[in-house]
C-alpha cells in the first residue's frame, strides 16, 4: 500500500493529485505545521525533513523529493501513464517542464521570502534580482501556455502536476499576482476543470481556498 504523508498547504499536494488522476489507491496521513515548518513527527520520516514523503510497503520504501515521488508513482503504480518516454509525442517538452518546475520556478518564488525575512528593502539589489527572475520565468511559462493546452502539448502529464503548486498554493507564502498572464490564467481554469485536482485538494486541505485567479489569497496559510 502506498502512503502519502501530506504536510498541510505544501508541495505534497502534488502527490494526492497525481494518485487521483491515475486512480491509484493510497493511504493519506496529514500533518499540521508547527507553526510554519514541518512538525517533528514529519521531519522524522526522512532525513530531508521536508514535504513530500511517501512510503510503499512493497520493499519498505521511504522516498522524498517531489519529482522523485512523482516519477516513482507514475512508473511503479501507474504503468508509466502521465510520464512520456523517449519517442512519445511531446517527450522533450515534458522533460524540460517537468524539471523546470522545481529547478527554476519554485526556487525563484521562494527567494523573496528570504529577503523579506532578512529585512531587505524592495529596492535592494537582491530583491530586484529575484523579482526579475520571477518575471522572466512567468513570461516564459505564459508564452508556452498560450501555444499549448498543457505543458507537454495536447496531453496532460506529470509536468502539469509538478508546476501547478507554484502557481497556486505557493501564493499563500509569496503572494504574487498573475495579472496580465492570460496564458497561465487560462491554464489554471483548465486545471480547475479536472475533477481529480478538486478531489485531491479537498482531501488534503479541506476548507482551503483554491488559488486559481489572478490575485493571491488575502489570508496567509
Amino acid at each position: 500500500m502506498l502512503t502519502i504523508h501530506h504536510l498541510h498547504v505544501s508541495q505534497s499536494e502534488r502527490l494526492l493529485w497525481l494518485c487521483e488522476e491515475l486512480a491509484i489507491p493510497y493511504t493519506l496521513k496529514t500533518y499540521n505545521r508547527a507553526p510554519l515548518i514541518a512538525p517533528p513527527e514529519y521531519k522524522a520520516l526522512h532525513p530531508s525533513g521536508s514535504a513530500p514523503v511517501i512510503q510503499d510497503s512493497d520493499g519498505d520504501l521511504t522516498l522524498a523529493e517531489s519529482a522523485a515521488c512523482v516519477e516513482y508513482i507514475c512508473k511503479k503504480h501507474g504503468g508509466g501513464r502521465l510520464f512520456p518516454g523517449v519517442g512519445d509525442e511531446g517527450w522533450t517538452d515534458f522533460l524540460y517542464w517537468f524539471h523546470w518546475s522545481n529547478g527554476t520556478l519554485q526556487p525563484a518564488l521562494g527567494r523573496p521570502m528570504i529577503t523579506k525575512a532578512a529585512g531587505l528593502s524592495d529596492d535592494h539589489y537582491l530583491a530586484e534580482l529575484f523579482k526579475d527572475k520571477i518575471a522572466r520565468s512567468l513570461a516564459m511559462l505564459d508564452a508556452r501556455l498560450k501555444e499549448a493546452e498543457w505543458l507537454a502539448g495536447k496531453e496532460f502529464t506529470a509536468a502539469d502536476v509538478m508546476v501547478v503548486f507554484s502557481l497556486t498554493t505557493m501564493r499563500y507564502y509569496n503572494p504574487y499576482s498573475l495579472e496580465g498572464y492570460e496564458g497561465i490564467l487560462g491554464y489554471l481554469k483548465r486545471v480547475h476543470g479536472r475533477e481529480a485536482y478538486r478531489k485531491a485538494l479537498a482531501k488534503g486541505d479541506p476548507g482551503m481556498e483554491l488559488v486559481l485567479g489572478a490575485e493571491p489569497p488575502k489570508a496567509a496559510a
